[in-house]
C-alpha cells in the first residue's frame, strides 16, 4: 500500500488507517490481541493508526503503548494519531464537549503518557465545544506543536464553519477533518465539508467507511440497491462488495478508517487500495445514494 501527503504540511500515511474506536475494555480485550491487529496492519501496509483518549474507557492507548515498550517495531515506522475534546460525566450519563486550554494540555500529556511515546504525528481536536474560547483553544493546540508533543494538528467532526473559525486563529495549519463518510451517509460531500477540506490542501479522514455494517446487512431499501449496485460494479474489478464500497471512498480523495476487529475485514479494507474505479462507475454507485 502506497504513502500520501495528508496535507501539504504532510505528515505520509497510509491509504487506509486503522482505527480503535470499535475497541471496548471490558475484560475481553487483551494487549496480545491489539498486537495481533497491529501486526497484521503493518504486513497489510497499513502503518497509521487513530487513537482517542476516550477509547476503551482509556484504556485502548495504554495496551497499543504496551506494544510500543515492547518493541516489535520502530516508533518512527508509524503515524500515530490521538485525540481529545469528547468528555463523560462520572456516572457516564452525560457526554460533553471540552475544547479548553487545561482539557487539551492534559490530554495530550496523558495520551503520551499512556502510549509511552515522546510524540503524536496528529493531534486532533475531537468536536467542536461550543461554549470555547476559539483564542484559547487555537493557543493550547499551537503549545502542543511548539513544545514538540505534536508534529500536526487536525479536527474531528467539525462543520465547514467550526473548522475556518478556528483555523482563523492559527498560524499553523489543519492538516485534516476526521469526518463520517460512507455511501450510507454522503453529507460531508453535498454540505461542503469535503470541498473545504480540499481547498485547504488536505484529505479528509473518512470514519465508518461501511456505515457500522448497514452497507453489507442493512434490510431498508437504500442498503438494498447500494448493496446490488455495489455487487454489479465490484464484479468488473473482480471485487466484493466491501472492497468495493471503500474503494469508492478513495477515488473521492479521502482515506478511510477502518475500525473493524475482524481479520477479513480488515483485508478486505486495506485491498481496496489496489481498485481503481473508473469514473463512469463512481457515479454510477454514487446515483444509487446521492440524491
Amino acid at each position: 500500500m502506497k504513502k500520501v501527503s495528508l496535507s501539504d504540511s504532510g505528515p505520509k500515511v497510509s491509504e487506509a488507517i486503522y482505527g480503535f474506536w470499535r475497541w471496548t475494555d471490558e475484560g475481553a480485550v487483551t494487549t496480545t490481541q491489539i498486537e495481533k491487529t497491529v501486526n497484521l496492519c503493518l504486513d497489510l501496509g497499513i502503518n497509521t493508526f487513530d487513537h482517542a483518549d476516550v477509547y476503551g474507557d482509556h484504556t485502548i492507548e495504554e495496551h497499543f503503548g504496551k506494544i510500543i515498550r515492547n518493541k516489535s517495531f520502530k516508533r518512527e515506522d508509524i503515524v500515530l494519531f490521538s485525540k481529545c475534546g469528547i468528555r463523560r460525566s462520572e456516572d457516564k450519563y452525560l457526554t460533553y464537549y471540552d475544547n479548553s486550554r487545561e482539557h487539551i494540555i492534559n490530554s495530550v500529556n496523558a495520551s503520551l503518557k499512556r502510549l509511552k511515546t515522546d510524540y503524536l504525528d496528529i493531534f486532533l481536536l475531537n468536536q467542536s465545544d461550543l461554549l470555547a474560547d476559539p483564542e484559547e483553544t487555537a493557543g493550547a493546540l499551537a503549545e502542543v506543536v511548539t513544545s514538540g508533543k505534536a508534529k500536526h494538528i487536525g479536527v474531528a467532526n467539525f462543520t465547514v464553519f467550526q473548522h475556518q473559525l478556528l483555523a482563523s486563529y492559527l498560524r499553523i495549519p489543519i492538516v485534516t477533518n476526521h469526518i463520517e463518510l460512507n455511501l450510507m451517509n454522503t453529507t460531508a460531500i453535498e454540505d461542503g465539508r469535503i470541498d473545504f477540506i480540499k481547498q485547504s490542501f488536505s484529505k479528509p479522514l473518512a470514519w465508518a467507511p461501511l456505515a457500522g455494517g448497514k452497507i453489507l446487512n442493512g434490510t431498508d431499501e437504500k442498503a438494498v440497491r447500494l448493496r446490488a449496485k455495489l455487487d454489479e460494479v465490484g464484479k468488473k474489478y473482480d471485487a466484493n462488495i466491501e472492497q468495493t464500497a471503500v474503494a469508492w471512498l478513495m477515488k473521492l480523495g479521502t482515506l478511510p478508517i477502518i475500525g473493524s476487529l475482524s481479520e477479513a475485514r480488515i483485508r478486505n479494507g486495506a485491498s481496496a487500495s489496489d481498485i481503481k474505479l473508473s469514473r463512469e462507475d463512481w457515479y454510477d454507485i454514487y446515483q444509487v445514494v446521492g440524491k
